[in-house]
């Protein structure tokens, strides 16, 4: 069995809700302290991706198991100023957030005296600017020391190493500039070549504004402060979701019903952890196929833009080289039909060869 499983490292300054925010999205006991470098060694939670599709199919289909999509957090330790240089855990985190294939970085946007901020003010835009530097100073390190190492071979006209050296020439300017590595002006194969060096700033981040029931919320207040991290964001093109990590762990010692109710009492607007999932997962270029049947409902984590027989390959790596053709309908086109054979009577069952690029949704049986 093959399956895509990719991973998001939750990083962030000391003391602003990382692993609180991991227990929420895992219902997982990581240790929590007002202190920094409570968290040392990363934990892993592997979290399934709400998808209400799922329920649906597996009744429609009376299955005797249901088998979600699921995306890996990582939670890291808190970062400091001058990590790129060893302060703190610098290594070690900077090290740790290299394992992972994307960002969520958790920035405090509540104003309490009583819990302690590593700078002793709170500053959201500041606290940004802090952590991407530390990741655009270790990317310069990175950089550097690889240019250094291939510029004999370039220089003796080795045609590979050219093209790396050229890429990462282009990433040195913006890293040099304070600016992400993923803002140079890259071509698709220059893409390709930079992954490779494995840099921090390379990776897509997705920011989590964490904010505080009853606390002074900068969001809730209208500062200037969060004005100010929001046009940043803007300019940038940046996604963010807002969550309150505090209220979101409590919740997930509830179900269902009970579960609604309680944030209803508590005064939760929307989906808080649900929400930021399924933004990580679509960071990640993460989407779902669904097969259903008595056996089980179950979805599928491909890249998305996947062809059927790389998407097949999620079942079974035999499925790509094996592949004939699939039958592919949309969820909701299934369910409304009521059951295959009314599916097929109406045409909307297709039958798709190996060039049939899978849409998020779709309910696929393939044929090998």
């Amino acid at each position: 069995m093959s399956s895509t499983k990719l991973s998001v490292g939750i990083v962030g300054l000391p003391n602003v809700g990382k692993s609180t925010l991991f227990n929420a999205l895992t219902k997982r006991g990581a240790e929590t302290a007002n202190y920094p470098f409570c968290t040392i060694d990363p934990a892993v939670g592997v979290v399934i991706v709400p998808d209400a599709r799922l329920g649906q199919l597996s009744e429609f289909s009376h299955s005797k198991k249901t088998i979600p999509a699921v995306v890996e957090f990582v939670d890291i330790a808190g970062l400091v100023k001058g990590a790129s240089e060893g302060e703190g855990l610098g290594n070690k985190f900077l090290a740790n957030i290299r394992e992972t294939d994307a960002i969520a970085e958790v920035v405090r946007i509540f104003d309490e005296s009583d819990i302690i901020h590593v700078e002793g003010r709170i500053d959201p835009l500041s606290d940004v600017i802090t952590i991407n530097l530390e990741l655009i100073i270790a990317d310069l390190q990175t950089v550097t020391k690889r240019i250094d190492a291939i510029a004999k071979d370039v220089q003796r006209g080795d045609k590979v190493l050219a093209k790396e050296h050229a890429a990462l020439v282009k990433v040195f300017a913006m890293l040099e500039k304070g600016e992400m590595a993923k803002s140079a002006d890259l071509d698709e194969e220059e893409v390709q070549i930079v992954k490779l060096a494995n840099l921090l700033t390379i990776k897509p981040i997705l920011y989590i504004l964490n904010k505080m029931a009853g606390g002074k919320n900068l969001d809730e207040m209208n500062d200037e402060r969060f004005k100010k991290l929001i046009a940043y964001f803007t300019e940038r093109k940046d996604q963010f979701v807002i969550v309150d990590a505090k209220i979101e762990e409590e919740l997930g010692a509830f179900e269902g019903e009970e579960k609604k109710l309680f944030a209803t009492e508590l005064g939760v607007k929307g989906d808080g952890v649900d929400e930021l999932i399924v933004a990580a997962y679509k960071l990640l270029g993460l989407m779902t196929y669904l097969t259903t049947g008595e056996d089980e409902t179950r979805a599928w984590t491909i890249v998305a833009g996947s062809t059927a027989p790389v998407a097949g390959m999620a079942i079974h790596t035999d499925f790509k080289e094996k592949f004939i053709r699939a039958e592919v309908i949309n969820w909701k086109e299934l369910l409304d039909s009521g059951s295959y054979a009314g599916a097929r009577e109406k045409g909307l069952v297709k039958t798709v060869g190996k060039d049939y690029i899978v849409n998020d949704g779709d309910v696929i049986e393939f044929k090998i």
